[in-house]
């Protein structure tokens, strides 16, 4: 039976996640604490992974009951920020680290998602297993951390996420919440990159792509995808159960409209 296994939420835009039992639906259809908080320069720019490879070399944790973040650099460096009451310091400390002008801002009623009209997104443990053994020493978990999903479903065959894109797609209930499927999530250079060293690893996209087009699942609408380049799918929570709480070990079923 497919269940959610895993709750992922990144905290800091473009930094690491963190794994969370439960996750409350915020009333702009995110889940609490995912891109809360994220770095801009002068200009109203966003520090994310996108920009700059030197994200990875960052290891952060973040303790979602105190709004306490550790940070700790390649050198060893380690520092810790209360992001409740003094972010003005750690904005300062990223300022020299990524050598820009910044500002930490928050937003607890949506975050800073990429789609902001759009929810969590999804993928199945069996497409990040697939994924992985399509490249040499990629692990799960590596394909897990390049691919930045909040929501992961076990107990589903690979990509089954795909199929609730296209003409007449069902929904999908995680418990009592409802989930329609808004659009496949196109890739950017971030998943080309091992998460732990940023190096690229070589002819990653071309290689995803091919195996991508090769495995593409019959049953999936080819003409809800622009491109292969593009696997996880953003989904949109129902407005009936924005405030509702996601627990790992929750049901998933497949629902017709």
């Amino acid at each position: 039976m497919a269940q959610l296994s895993r709750l992922r939420v990144y905290p800091i835009k473009g930094l690491d996640g963190i794994d969370r039992e439960t996750a409350t639906i915020l009333e702009g259809g995110t889940l609490a604490r995912d891109r809360e908080f994220a770095l801009f320069d002068g200009d109203g720019d966003v520090l994310n992974g996108k920009r700059t490879d030197r994200v990875h070399d960052l290891d952060t944790e973040f303790d979602p009951d105190t709004g306490d973040l550790t940070v700790e650099t390649p050198d060893g460096e380690r520092r810790r920020f209360d992001l409740e009451d003094d972010r003005a310091s750690a904005a300062d400390w990223f300022g020299e680290f990524f050598d820009a002008d910044l500002s930490l801002e928050r937003d607890t009623t949506l975050g800073f998602v990429d789609r902001r009209e759009m929810g969590p997104s999804v993928i199945s443990t069996a497409t990040l297993e697939t994924v992985a053994s399509w490249f040499d020493d990629l692990t799960v978990e590596g394909a897990r951390r390049r691919l930045r999903a909040n929501v992961e479903v076990s107990g589903a065959e690979p990509f089954w996420e795909d199929r609730f894109v296209g003409a007449d797609a069902p929904a999908f209930e995680i418990g009592d919440v409802r989930l329609e499927g808004v659009t496949p999530c196109g890739r950017c250079v971030v998943p080309q990159r091992d998460p732990e060293t940023g190096e690229p690893t070589p002819e990653f996209r071309e290689r995803f792509v091919t195996k991508r087009e090769e495995t593409f699942p019959e049953w999936a609408d080819a003409e809800a995808f622009d491109h292969y380049y593009t696997v996880m799918l953003i989904a949109r929570v129902a407005d009936r159960d924005r405030g509702a709480t996601l627990r790992v070990g929750d049901p998933v079923a497949v629902v017709e409209n």
